[in-house]
């Protein structure tokens, strides 16, 4: 299976099964296009168009192509060769928000539960599970998560303070990262945050009008004036520190690009911005009608990304443009995705456990807690016997290794089926993998 396309008078081929890109001159994209390669009958209307020389020069270096297993190469079916680990947890600190933002899946930071917070004794048990479920692996990842964290923040300062202790007698090493909306940020925290956390996301959804419509106060005020400022502060002091400001996109701003251009003016250079996930019903929901406009806005942008990489006063870093066309995870990980339940978990302020932080309070889907450990095997074992592979749509499409399938939260969310992707969410990942092969292709030339 392969997919071309162009962009930016670019012209690339994608090999799916093998991963490798080609960028190619118009006249193999065109018999590749249309398949025109393979009969002298087919071959015509290239003739007329190029000659026959030049033709039969393009055909040979396919067909060369194709013999050295470059393009339509066979695919890989790989089977459940790795044992999984917990490696990843995502620490729900706050079952409570100071902000309401419009379209939060947390529904307003409860997580359609009571409002809670988590205690120390929680976390510690949930870091001693974790150090135990990652076996051999030495990183874990930690997400202080919420709701808005920093209202529980002394549990916080406790529990990285405790997983330190962990490391050296387990010989494990934690990277934290903590999501905030910025309200509560102070000197104080903004100094601790930035000594103790690899990754800080600041969640900003790009112009005043536009963040302000969707992420109001409990006081139904704008929130862009409070935390922007606290933001660009805490990246001032932050120096070359990861961080993202990350924001959501929706129906009333499918200009997204300009909010993205606003947040680099503002001085983010690290930048997420993606598209909001919601039942139609919604009047904010990304709708099937809206996917050619946020194609174009996506081209629009990436050509727009590398003239600014190519001035160092410009320059920014778009996380969604970020995709490993050298390497990248091996076969299995790139069939099997994010790991939810099985490399992966979110712990609730009161100790369950579900196989990812866009799950909790669905009751169905809690795997576990921190007292007893993981005991719904068979809700687990939901995720881990989906492969993209096992999914229809998915199997038949040139971009599958790229999003392992896409989110099985979504998928559910929409379809009530992990093996039913998400389709508004399949077209504007594939136009971002177009997109990140262009922006390549154009720096490195």
């Amino acid at each position: 299976m392969i997919h071309s396309f162009k962009m930016n008078d670019m012209y690339g081929v994608i090999d799916t099964n093998s991963g490798l890109v080609h960028i190619v001159d118009e006249i193999i994209y065109d018999l590749l296009n249309e398949e025109s390669y393979k009969s002298e009958k087919m071959l015509k209307n290239i003739y007329l168009k190029y000659g026959q020389d030049i033709t039969d020069e393009a055909v040979s270096e396919i067909n060369y192509l194709i013999e050295n297993k470059m393009l339509y190469t066979e695919e890989t079916v790989v089977g459940n060769k790795i044992k999984p680990a917990i490696k990843a947890m995502c620490l729900n600190m706050a079952h409570d928000c100071n902000l309401k933002c419009e379209y939060c899946f947390a529904s307003q930071g409860d997580f359609k539960g009571e409002k809670s917070l988590m205690s120390f004794e929680v976390g510690k048990k949930a870091f001693d599970f974790l150090v135990k479920s990652s076996e051999k692996r030495v990183n874990l990842e930690v997400d202080f998560f919420g709701g808005e964290p920093l209202m529980n923040f002394d549990v916080i300062k406790q529990l990285v303070e405790y997983g330190r202790s962990l490391e050296k007698p387990y010989n494990k090493n934690f990277r934290f990262t903590i999501t905030t909306n910025g309200v509560l940020l102070d000197d104080e925290k903004i100094d601790y945050i930035n000594e103790n956390m690899s990754n800080v996301v600041l969640s900003l959804d790009g112009r005043k009008s536009t963040n302000d419509r969707m992420r109001k106060t409990v006081n139904d005020k704008g929130s862009y004036d409070v935390i922007v400022k606290n933001f660009q502060n805490l990246i001032e002091k932050r120096g070359d520190k990861e961080y993202h400001a990350r924001g959501t996109f929706t129906a009333y701003n499918l200009d997204f690009s300009e909010d993205i251009k606003h947040m680099r003016e503002l001085g983010f250079k690290n930048i997420s911005v993606e598209p909001v996930v919601a039942k139609p019903e919604e009047k904010y929901a990304l709708l099937d009608e809206h996917v050619e406009q946020l194609k174009q806005e996506y081209e629009e942008l990436a050509k727009f990304y590398v003239e600014a990489r190519k001035d160092s006063n410009k320059e920014f870093n778009f996380f969604h443009f970020n995709i490993d066309l050298e390497g990248g995870p091996c076969v299995y990980k790139r069939s099997i995705g994010c790991g939810a339940g099985t490399e992966y978990v979110a712990v609730t302020p009161e100790g369950d456990y579900y196989p990812c932080h866009q799950f909790v309070g669905e009751k169905e889907f809690i795997i576990g807690n921190v007292d007893e450990g993981v005991t719904e095997v068979e809700v687990v074992n939901k995720f881990k016997d989906v492969s993209v592979n096992d999914k229809p749509t998915c199997n038949k499409c040139w971009a599958k290794y790229f999003c392992s399938g896409g989110c099985h939260a979504n998928a559910y969310n929409f379809n009530k089926d992990f093996k039913i992707p998400y389709e508004v969410g399949c077209e504007l990942q594939k136009k971002r993998v177009e997109c990140s092969i262009m922006i390549k292709s154009k720096l490195e030339n």
